[in-house]
């Protein structure tokens, strides 16, 4: 008999600075079999994903983050850097900054429902 392959969890990396948000979406996203990493900035999430090279297959970033960089500065350099990672932005007041997003970035509204956010979950791991 064949041996199957084993299923490999893709990685989630998780930024926002506020802390229930942030806790909210990571905890959704490992109830659909992500693994999480979680950062309340640009700067600590463009850390991680220089550690993780080919680790993280998702990233989901709010608009207002702390630090220099806001959540569509940090989508438009992962999509520039690493085009193969899927990204999703969501904001419930982004207003013209919506626009700035490149094409291939996604944007989810707040308040998004739990299941909207693990349906995009779902397609960006079927991207694998």
């Amino acid at each position: 008999m064949g041996q199957s392959k084993p299923l490999s969890r893709s990685t989630a990396l998780v930024v926002e600075d506020d802390d229930e948000q942030r806790f909210l979406s990571a905890t959704l996203f490992e109830e659909s079999d992500f693994d999480v990493i979680e950062c309340a900035s640009a700067e600590a999430a463009l850390a991680v994903l220089q550690e993780k090279q080919d680790g993280v297959t998702l990233v989901f970033t709010d608009v207002a983050l702390a630090g220099r960089m806001d959540g569509v500065d940090l989508a438009n350099a992962v999509h520039a850097d690493r085009p193969d990672v899927a990204v999703i932005v969501t904001s419930g007041v982004a207003g013209e900054r919506v626009s700035d997003l490149a094409n291939g970035v996604a944007f989810m509204p707040k308040p998004w429902r739990p299941l909207d956010l693990l349906v995009w979950a779902e397609r960006a791991r079927a991207r694998d």
